[in-house]
C-alpha cells in the first residue's frame, strides 16, 4: 500500500459561502475552500424527489419532522434512454502513463432525452495487478464541484492500496457543470477576487446591502453564463449519469469510493439504483434528511468541534500565536475572534501580487481550511504568527486561495460555481433574506463563537439562485442493495459524526464504520484499522462488523 498521506476529500461545504470538502491530493491534505461563505448548504443534500424520481412513503427524520424517501427507478432502462446507454467509449491515452480518458454523452434533461445532450469527461487506469479483476472502481472526492479526474490522477489512481488498484480499474466522471465536463461558469477572476473578501458579519444596513449585493452579482452572473445547465445539475441528474457509466463500462453493479458531498452522490445512486449498486464506500457522510439551514447550523457545530480540538493542541506547542503555551484553549478563541474583529476594521498587507489585503473573510476561510486536517494545524499557527507578530497575512491568505483552488494568476477554478449551482438546486435556501440570516446569528453565534456569526451569514448565497430547487430533504433507504458502509470520524469538522449515524441508520443495508479522531474523511489517513476494513469490504464484500470503531 502507498503510505502517502492522502489529501482531504473535497469538504463538504459549510455556509462559508464556499466551504466544500476539499479534494484529496497527494501529500498532504490541503484544506478545502471556505472562506467568503461557504456555499449555502454546502453540501446539501440535496432531495430526488423531483427530476423524474417520484417520492415514496414519509418517515420519520433525525430531527423528527416527516420526510420522503427516496423511489428506486424501474429495474428497465426506458427506451427513449438506450442509445446513451449503448453508446461506444472510445479511450485515448492522456496525462501521466497508464491514464486513459474519453467522454460520454448523457441527457441534458433525462424528463425530455431529446432535449439535448452533455459530454461528460471520464478517466480511468487499469487494474495493474494479478488476480480475478473486480471491474471498476468509480471515485469522487466531494465538493460539490471538485474534480473526480483531477482526484483520480493525482491521488486515487496511485495513492489507492496496491491491492485495489490491482484488482480494480480506477475510474473518475467530472459531474456535469464540474471542471472538464461543461462546467458552470459565473464570475471571471477579479470578480471572485471581489466577492471572496465580501464582509462576512455586516455590522450595519450598509454593509448587509453591500453582502446581499455580491450574493445577487453571483447568482445573476451564474444564470447570464450558464442558463442551459442551472436546472440540470442536481444531485439526481449526477447520479444518473453514474449509470450510464456504468453500463458503458461493462459493470453489472456500480462500486464506488465517495467521500464527503461523494457519499450523498453515492448514496443517491443507491436509493434509485439499490438493485445496481455493488460495493459502496461512503466516507464522510452527509445526511441528506435536513434542510440547507440544519445542514449549515451542524457544520458550524463541526467547525467548532474542530477548533477546540486545534486550539487544545495549540496551547501545548511552544508556537501557539494565541497567547502561548499558559493559555486555556477558551482563550485562544478569544484572541481568534479578537484578530477577526480587527481585521473587519483594519485588514493587513498580504503580499499579493493583485494587491489584495487580509481581511476577514479571507481570514476566516484561511482558518477553516486548516481544521479540516490536523497536518494543517501547523501551517495554520505559523500563518497566524506572521500575521499578529508581523502584520504579513500571506500565510492566512495562501490558505485561503488554496480552499478556492485560486491559482498564483489569479484564476479560479470552477469548484466555487458548480458547488453553489448544485447546492441551489438540491435544496431549497437556509434563508428568504437577511432579516432571517441577521435572526439566526444569535444561535449559529452559540454553536460556534469564532465561526458562527461568518457562516450565518453565509447560508443566505441561495436565496438570490436564478432558478428554483428542484430537491427538498429526503430519506435515502436504497432497499435491496448490498452491504453499503458508510465512515464516520468523531471530531469531522465538515460532516459531523452524526451525520454518519444518520445515514448508515436509513440506509436498510448500512453498515456503520466509526473512526475515533480529528480531520475531515478517514480512509487513506493513517489509521490502518479503517483502511483494512475497507480493503476487506472493496476486495472480499465483507463488510465491518456491526458497531465496529477504529482509533
Amino acid at each position: 500500500m502507498d503510505t502517502r498521506q492522502s489529501p482531504s476529500p473535497s469538504p463538504a461545504r459549510p455556509p462559508l459561502r464556499a466551504i466544500w470538502t476539499p479534494a484529496r491530493r497527494p501529500s498532504r491534505p490541503r484544506p478545502a475552500r471556505v472562506t467568503a461563505r461557504v456555499a449555502a448548504s454546502l453540501l446539501a443534500a440535496s432531495a430526488l424527489l423531483v427530476s423524474g424520481c417520484a417520492p415514496g412513503g414519509r418517515s420519520p427524520a433525525a430531527d423528527g419532522t416527516v420526510t420522503a424517501a427516496l423511489a428506486a427507478l424501474p429495474r428497465s432502462t426506458p427506451s427513449a434512454l438506450s442509445p446513451y446507454y449503448t453508446q461506444k467509449l472510445s479511450w485515448r491515452k492522456c496525462g501521466a502513463p497508464g491514464f486513459e480518458c474519453a467522454t460520454i454523452k448523457v441527457p441534458l434533461d433525462y424528463d425530455k432525452p431529446g432535449s439535448g445532450d452533455i459530454e461528460l469527461a471520464v478517466s480511468r487506469k487499469k487494474a495493474t495487478g494479478k488476480g480475478k479483476p473486480l471491474g471498476s472502481l468509480l471515485v469522487n472526492p466531494g465538493g460539490p464541484g471538485g474534480s473526480a479526474i483531477g482526484y483520480l490522477q493525482s491521488y486515487a489512481a496511485i495513492g489507492y492500496p496496491a491491492e485495489v488498484r490491482a484488482r480494480y480499474d480506477m475510474v473518475a466522471v467530472d459531474p456535469r457543470g464540474v471542471a472538464r465536463s461543461e462546467p458552470v461558469e459565473c464570475l471571471d477572476g477579479r470578480q471572485m477576487d471581489a466577492f471572496t473578501q465580501t464582509d462576512m458579519t455586516p455590522d450595519d444596513a450598509r454593509e448587509v446591502d453591500t453582502l446581499v449585493g455580491a450574493d445577487r452579482k453571483f447568482a445573476e452572473a451564474c444564470g447570464k453564463h450558464s442558463a442551459r445547465l442551472l436546472r440540470h445539475v442536481s444531485t439526481v441528474d449526477a447520479a444518473r449519469d453514474m449509470d450510464v457509466l456504468r453500463e458503458l463500462l461493462g459493470d453489472d453493479r456500480l462500486n464506488y469510493v465517495g467521500a464527503s458531498y461523494g457519499t450523498f452522490l453515492g448514496a443517491t445512486y443507491a436509493g434509485l439504483f439499490p438493485h445496481r449498486t455493488g460495493r459502496l464506500v461512503l466516507d464522510g457522510a452527509i445526511d441528506p434528511s435536513l434542510d440547507a439551514r440544519q445542514v449549515n447550523l451542524d457544520q458550524t457545530a463541526g467547525f467548532e468541534t474542530a477548533f477546540q480540538a486545534f486550539a487544545e493542541d495549540c496551547v501545548q506547542q511552544a508556537d501557539c500565536p494565541l497567547d502561548g503555551k499558559d493559555a486555556t484553549p477558551a482563550q485562544v478563541g478569544d484572541r481568534l475572534e479578537r484578530f477577526f474583529r480587527a481585521l473587519d476594521a483594519h485588514p493587513i498587507p498580504a503580499g499579493d501580487a493583485d494587491g489584495r489585503l487580509l481581511t476577514e473573510s479571507l481570514a476566516t476561510t484561511g482558518v477553516v481550511a486548516a481544521m479540516y486536517d490536523q497536518s494543517s494545524w501547523e501551517q495554520l499557527r505559523e500563518a497566524l504568527n506572521s500575521a499578529l507578530d508581523e502584520n504579513d497575512g500571506a500565510g492566512l491568505l495562501s490558505l485561503s486561495d488554496s480552499y478556492y483552488e485560486r491559482d498564483a494568476r489569479g484564476h479560479y477554478s470552477n469548484l466555487m460555481m458548480a458547488n453553489a449551482a448544485v447546492n441551489c438546486l438540491d435544496l431549497p435556501p437556509a434563508f428568504e433574506g437577511p432579516e432571517q440570516a441577521a435572526g439566526a446569528v444569535p444561535e449559529f453565534t452559540n454553536a460556534s463563537p469564532v465561526f458562527g456569526p461568518s457562516l450565518a451569514w453565509a447560508s443566505l448565497n441561495c436565496s438570490y439562485w436564478p432558478v428554483r430547487a428542484t430537491g427538498e430533504p429526503h430519506r435515502i433507504e436504497a432497499k435491496g442493495a448490498a452491504p453499503i458502509v458508510v465512515v464516520g470520524t468523531t471530531r469531522d469538522p465538515a460532516t459531523p459524526y452524526r451525520w454518519a449515524r444518520s445515514l448508515a441508520g436509513q440506509l436498510s443495508s448500512g453498515r456503520l464504520l466509526t473512526y475515533e479522531g480529528d480531520g475531515h474523511t478517514a480512509y487513506g489517513r493513517g489509521s490502518s484499522c479503517v483502511d483494512s476494513a475497507i480493503n476487506t469490504y472493496l476486495l472480499r464484500g465483507t463488510p465491518p462488523a456491526e458497531g465496529k470503531r477504529c482509533t
